[in-house]
Parts: C-alpha cells; structure tokens; sequence
C-alpha cells in the first residue's frame, strides 16, 4: 500500500504559500511552472482586476496606527475543472503574476498535486526568496557604520 502524507490544509500552510506566491515575480512563477508538466485547465472566475488597498503603519512599530498610503494591488481567483477555486492578490499591476499565483494557490489544495508543487515550485521560490534577502541584509552591513565613545577615565 503506498504511503500517505497528509496534506497540510491549515491557515497557516496555505498563509505561507499565498505569500511566497505575492512575493515572488510572474516570471519566476512561469519558470518553476514549466517543470511540472502540463497545467490542467481553469476557468477565471475574477480579475484579473487591479485596485488600490490602504497600506497602515505604526509609530514606533508598536504606537497608534496610521494610514501610511494606498498602493496598488491586482487579485484573481480561477476555478480548476474538478471545481477547487484559487484565489490570489499581489502587489502591483501584473494581471499574469495574479493569475498564476491563483492557479498555484487551487493546486496545492489537491493533495496529489500539492506534494509535486510544494518541491518543485513553493520551496525554490522560498529560497531564492531568502537568498535574496540574505544578500541585501549582507550589503547593508557592509556599508553599517559603526560609532564608538571613548570613555575617559578620572584618577
């Protein structure tokens, strides 16, 4: 009998793809989507359509919050031909980046296809996405200038 692995359908697995999805490009989405064979047909049910969405802040990061500014954001939601419905919004205006994002967001929640993705779309995207921010975290501290008190001493 072959193994079951359960497929993680929480909050906070499906949180974390979604958010990998948003911040990774349309492109780079496309390319790790070519390595899994041919997409099974969808139907969008949304969008994609654009908008604006207020972005808060808060003094401090912790006082009272403020509205910093809109920015613009694209959503999609798509249905796949088994009736899992996808849903996406990423920053910006690529209606394709949001298509595909949704695509993605109805295929891991079938199972079968969830395992495939999750190592050869969700993972690669993550990483690259941490080695990314490794790299600018690394030329900041390069150029980090370091202040320093000389203390004097009273004999």
């Amino acid at each position: 009998m072959p193994e079951t692995i359960p497929h993680p359908t929480t909050n906070a697995a499906r949180q974390r793809w979604m958010g990998v999805l948003a911040r990774a490009s349309a492109a780079a989405i496309a390319d790790r989507l070519g390595d899994c064979g041919a997409m099974p047909d969808y139907e969008r049910l949304r969008g994609p359509e654009g908008g604006l969405v207020m972005v808060r802040g808060r003094a401090g990061g912790g006082g009272a919050p403020f509205n910093l500014g809109e920015t613009t954001v694209t959503r999609c939601t798509v249905q796949l031909a088994d009736g899992t419905i996808g849903h996406a919004y990423v920053k910006g205006r690529d209606g394709r980046h949001a298509e595909l994002a949704a695509l993605v967001d109805a295929l891991m929640q079938r199972p079968d296809d969830a395992r495939t993705l999750e190592h050869q779309v969700i993972t690669p995207l993550e990483t690259a996405e941490r080695l990314r921010r490794e790299s600018i975290a690394a030329k900041a501290e390069a150029t980090k200038v370091r202040f320093f008190t000389m203390q004097t001493t009273r004999s």
